[in-house]
């Protein structure tokens, strides 16, 4: 398939399918005519590829995970200076998640201050008519 198509069916601009490729996260093939040609299982890599920066991962570690996550089989080990990396990225993933649901309690308790925690009206004040 053409640029364009993958582009909307993965819902992503064609300009960061671009970007994917010049960092190494995708590799579609070329035709005669320089036009990219990609493969039907690249949607599900760029959904892929967007959930995993989503989560904060950068380019250069989703390049290297990539592989890893497509084998069905774990018949390779990576290095451990890999493994090491990768616990680190997700030590830092449980770090963000850890600061996230406690500013989510705050805003909760926040709202629940200013509205009553029985009010199931957001925006409305307590004491407001």
């Amino acid at each position: 398939m053409r640029i364009k198509e993958l582009s909307e069916r993965a819902d992503v601009s064609p300009r960061l399918l671009r970007y994917y490729e010049e960092q190494g996260l995708l590799s579609p093939r070329r035709q005669e005519n320089g036009y990219r040609d990609y493969d039907e299982s690249l949607v599900a890599r760029v959904e892929q590829i967007r959930s995993l920066l989503g989560a904060g991962l950068t380019t250069e570690i989703i390049r290297e995970v990539l592989p890893c996550l497509a084998e069905a089989a774990k018949s390779q080990y990576p290095a451990p200076d890999f493994i090491s990396r990768v616990r680190q990225e997700r030590d830092r993933m449980a770090e963000r998640l850890e600061c996230l649901t406690k500013n989510l309690q705050a805003i909760d308790t926040y709202l629940n201050a200013v509205t009553g925690p029985n009010n199931s009206e957001p925006g409305k004040i307590v004491g407001e008519a």
